[in-house]
């Protein structure tokens, strides 16, 4: 259960922590709270499940890894989550998941991200991945992303002054888009 003040803390924390020093404190003073407080409501809410995740996004772009990769694969369903969970173990992987396929025009069935300092780089972990997991029986694209897509966690509360930040992310990086090998752009599904 929840109160007023644990609402007004997920809206203010659902867009990032202040850049500061002190950053629950910061929060505090904008709701009238102790720090210690700020810290202690978070801890319960994620104790309870309320915040499923308290992590950091890494802009990887900033960091080097220019070449990200969505591998797509045409998997038997009955095989998906074997292969998925093993898939999710390698460490160039940075998520797995499945999906449903669009018929004959998107038969793919599992999705896979990596992201590598060069597309080299990454076309050689997908190859090793590819021998590692015995994927070498399904079909697959890799599609490279030309451009960065807004990174940040999922947003709940109603915030006005949150909500008009995450509309401006989203046009700044709108539309999403994927190349696979050849250099033949795909819209986001």
């Amino acid at each position: 259960m929840i109160d007023a003040i644990d609402y007004q803390l997920i809206a203010a924390v659902q867009a990032g922590l202040p850049i500061a020093a002190r950053p629950y404190e910061v929060i505090g003073e904008k709701l009238a709270i102790a720090e210690q407080e700020v810290i202690e409501r978070l801890a319960r809410l994620k104790s309870q499940g309320l915040i499923k995740r308290w992590g950091v996004v890494v802009k990887h772009r900033a960091l080097g890894y220019q070449a990200n990769a969505m591998i797509v694969m045409n998997v038997p369903d009955e095989r998906v989550g074997e292969i998925g969970a093993l898939i999710s173990l390698q460490p160039c992987v940075n998520l797995c998941y499945q999906r449903p396929r669009q018929g004959e025009v998107w038969p793919y069935s599992l999705y896979c991200m990596i992201h590598g300092k060069s597309r080299e780089v990454v076309l050689e972990q997908w190859a090793e991945l590819r021998h590692a997991c015995q994927l070498t029986d399904y079909a697959y694209e890799v599609l490279f992303s030309r451009r960065c897509f807004k990174q940040r966690g999922a947003i709940y509360a109603r915030n006005t002054a949150v909500r008009e930040k995450s509309r401006a992310e989203h046009r700044q990086h709108s539309p999403v888009e994927f190349q696979n090998q050849s250099g033949f752009g795909l819209p986001a599904v």
